[in-house]
């Protein structure tokens, strides 16, 4: 119900833009975007990057409309290259490919990834490409393989609860290409997608235990507790470096498991997400743990 609720708010055009013009919302949004303006957002993983914690910087928007604004959105994450190189910063970059062009021209939308793919190699840095819908899956996999392959510096997002994702990830692991294993947010039907959580919880588990033992360097996005332990069981287990996989998260979630696991002595990476599209993303979060929203209650009420 409360998640229904809050999607529901998150498109509704007034309710943003009365938000948008209360600064004590801008105040509480903190909590989980890092500022409007990558300066904002560089600070952000400059100290996070003192507490041992890696960060991947996520310029909010998705769908472009015409090529010049996809150029625009590249134009945007290379200088957020530049600033990662420039500031020795332990960071990559997290993008949509609908953000580069991919509804408009396959050809130019990978040409824009290339073009941050050769400033990622520059500064050492990676370009995180995300899995939208699964009306994308196939095309963004293919272009994720074809551009990680040509310059070692991608990683694709994976969605456990995508009947289709045990195979998609023998694809990757054949073809070098590290994964970020998700559960899926997107709504689904079942006839692509594991309707019940626990069948999606199940199969993360599965794909988590494969990508540790056959892929490369990879990311295990998730902030359920349950699953972390397995995780850490597993690698104790056989044997796996610490340093050979990372947990994921997202910036202002779950901050006492961050600690726990830095203490522990595992790689943790916060998605950091900036922008002037804060609204959505702020709705979104709220609408995937009530202890969010108790945050902002708490946040309300001082």
């Amino acid at each position: 119900m409360i998640r229904r609720l809050f999607l529901y708010l998150s498109r509704q055009q007034a309710l943003r833009r009365w938000m948008e013009a209360w600064s004590l919302a801008r105040k509480i949004t903190r909590r989980f975007v890092a500022g409007e303006t990558l300066e904002e957002a560089l600070a952000v993983c400059e100290k996070l990057q003192r507490e041992g914690i890696f960060s991947t910087l996520d310029h909010l928007g998705e769908n472009v409309s015409t090529l010049e604004e996809a150029s625009a959105s590249c134009d945007a994450y290379v200088a957020a290259l530049e600033q990662i190189a420039a500031r020795h910063l332990s960071s990559t970059i997290a993008i949509k490919l609908t953000q580069f062009g991919l509804d408009l021209s396959e050809q130019a939308c990978l040409e824009n990834v290339r073009r941050l793919e050769a400033h990622a190699k520059t500064a050492g840095s990676r370009v995180e490409i995300d899995m939208e819908s699964s009306a994308y899956t196939e095309r963004t996999l293919a272009l994720a393989i074809r551009a990680g392959q040509e310059c070692g510096c991608v990683r694709l997002c994976v969605q456990a609860y995508l009947y289709r994702s045990a195979g998609d990830i023998e694809r990757l692991n054949a073809a070098a290409v590290p994964v970020r294993l998700v559960k899926g947010a997107y709504r689904e039907p079942p006839s692509i997608a594991f309707p019940r959580k626990q069948d999606v919880d199940k199969n993360y588990v599965t794909l988590m235990r494969k990508l540790l033992d056959e892929g490369v360097y990879p990311a295990l996005a998730t902030h359920d507790e349950r699953i972390i332990q397995q995780a850490i069981e597993y690698v104790k287990a056989r044997g796996i470096r610490p340093d050979s996989f990372e947990f994921q998260m997202l910036y202002g979630i779950r901050r006492d498991l961050q600690r726990q696991l830095i203490q522990q002595g595992y790689r943790l990476r916060l998605y950091v997400p900036y922008g002037t599209e804060w609204y959505p993303y702020f709705m979104r979060r709220l609408a995937e743990r009530p202890a969010n929203v108790l945050f902002v209650l708490r946040n309300l009420l001082r």
